[in-house]
């Protein structure tokens, strides 16, 4: 049973310890944190226009230039919590610095590329660079004074929606009316500024986290997420029966094992997996995991449903520009619905806010099923969605900083991020075999996915936020009012505090 017990020295110190920051203070540092989370989104989208060009560019085969987007997946996935702990131990400020440096470095990378090995190592250091986003969010926790926080870590959640939504017709436009390397000088000229707002403009926090880093459960995560990932993301291609995906899947399976053993032993790990296994970050975490395949769901279906020709019944004509500024009113909408989410968290907790947003993510799949035969049917569905998905991603932040000591918010918050990802890396491989085993032949060989295809895509997308709902239920709501005023009120880091703790008997 659950009982309600005190321990001490773990409940962060007030924010804006660094002392009064003025207003006009607290809105700089909120738009610049915002610019740097919608910079790094725009990273992920940026390749899409090229993907089918990428061949011929890079001169080599759709299956080698495949990995242009693989690296950025596997990298981001692997220096997401290493980043998160590093800005524990060492000062968030900086790693977000190091972070928007990489992005740097790797957008000049592929934009002097002339051949697939230095555009894929140039998207890897793009994807080691994803680190920022929730570094940025944990770093809030620090430096704003309590009654902007809600608003901020929400808005802040809003960037990685708004950069996707506005990356996609950004790049289209661009590689439509010039060559494809001003995508990633313009990419570079954006993460050099991010860079220059960042060490101007965003204070150090004091670094609070004691202990050194832990390689080997780096190394370890590290090794079984590029396991894991590798096999979800290539088993399409490779066969989901080959012995390199099931020898990959099982090695994934052993790896996360003896990491979880060695990092229940050791003195300073990398996750501590007693405070993640506490309810509320627990069921944080598994909502964050279907969230993410529900959300992504909706970027694999809608974009093909808008591009394919109408000569298939049901395709709606549309070319990449066009698909992306159709696609775009999901972004914004994500950035309007999350100061109300964040007032809804303030007033009812932040569970309320993940179950409504999960909930209406699934109205919105629901409505692009009845709406699939109109352009602007889709974008209404895509704008239902993607309000669900700004009003839990607004939420979770708030469940699990809320929840975790103050030296931990980096590696937690990257935890909760690495969630997401592998809900989105998963839910690309399940949407993807659907579309490819429920195919209609236009002739010649050519076949495209079918209306009952999509449409059972939708249905997954719904039933996975329909799951996220149910689990966000779940979170105890004490624990999640705890959350939301350790979060915005909480007292000193020596005083004690209520945590929930699980006891059986």
């Amino acid at each position: 049973m659950l009982h309600i017990v005190n321990t001490s020295h773990e409940l962060p110190v007030r924010p804006g310890t660094l002392g009064a920051v003025s207003p006009a203070r607290s809105n700089a540092i909120v738009l610049v944190l915002a610019f740097a989370g919608i910079t790094a989104a725009i990273m992920q989208t940026l390749v899409v226009p090229l993907i089918a060009e990428l061949p011929t560019i890079l001169g080599t085969t759709a299956s080698n230039t495949s990995w242009v987007i693989t690296a950025t997946l596997l990298s981001a996935a692997v220096m997401t919590p290493t980043s998160g702990r590093l800005g524990d131990l060492y000062g968030k400020r900086r790693l977000m610095l190091i972070c928007g440096s990489l992005l740097v470095i790797g957008s000049i990378v592929c934009a002097t590329a002339g051949s697939v090995v230095p555009m894929v190592a140039g998207r890897a250091l793009q994807g080691a660079g994803m680190g920022l986003i929730p570094l940025g969010i944990s770093a809030m926790r620090d430096i704003l004074p309590a009654e902007r926080l809600g608003t901020s870590i929400a808005l802040m959640s809003a960037s990685m929606g708004v950069g996707g939504a506005l990356g996609l017709p950004i790049a289209a436009a661009v590689a439509q009316n010039a060559s494809w390397r001003t995508l990633f000088w313009g990419a570079t000229v954006l993460a050099v500024v991010v860079v220059i707002l960042i060490a101007t403009l965003i204070p150090a926090a004091p670094v609070t986290a004691r202990g050194r880093f832990d390689l080997p459960g780096a190394i370890g995560l590290g090794v079984a997420l590029v396991c894991l990932l590798l096999g979800v993301s290539k088993g399409a291609d490779w066969g989901w029966g080959s012995p390199t995906i099931i020898a990959l899947l099982a090695a994934a399976v052993v790896l996360v094992l003896i990491w979880g053993w060695y990092e229940l032993r050791v003195t300073d790990p990398l996750v501590d997996l007693r405070v993640t296994a506490r309810p509320v970050v627990l069921l944080t975490n598994v909502s964050s995991l279907v969230i993410g395949f529900a959300m992504y769901a909706q970027s694999l279906i809608i974009p093909q449903l808008l591009q394919l020709p109408t000569s298939t019944g049901f395709g709606l004509g549309q070319d990449m520009l066009h698909m992306g500024l159709w696609m775009m009113p999901g972004g914004l909408m994500m950035m309007l619905v999350s100061p109300f989410g964040a007032r809804l968290s303030h007033a009812r907790g932040p569970k309320v806010s993940l179950v409504l947003g999960a909930a209406v993510v699934a109205v919105g799949y629901l409505s692009a099923i009845v709406l699939m035969g109109s352009i602007l049917g889709l974008a209404v569905a895509v704008a239902i969605s993607s309000s669900g998905v700004g009003l839990a991603y607004g939420a979770m932040p708030a469940l699990i900083m809320g929840s975790v000591p103050r030296s931990e918010t980096g590696s937690a918050n990257s935890f909760n991020t690495l969630m997401r990802s592998i809900g989105t890396s998963v839910s690309a491989a399940i949407v993807g075999v659907v579309l490819s085993q429920m195919t209609l032949d236009l002739g010649g060989g050519f076949t495209v996915p079918s209306r009952a295809g999509f449409v059972t895509g939708l249905l997954l997308g719904a039933g996975a936020a329909a799951v996220a709902a149910v689990v966000a239920t779940t979170i105890p709501a004490r624990a999640s009012a705890l959350a939301e005023q350790n979060l915005e009120h909480p007292v000193e880091e020596d005083a004690e505090r209520p945590v929930i703790a699980a006891h059986a008997h």
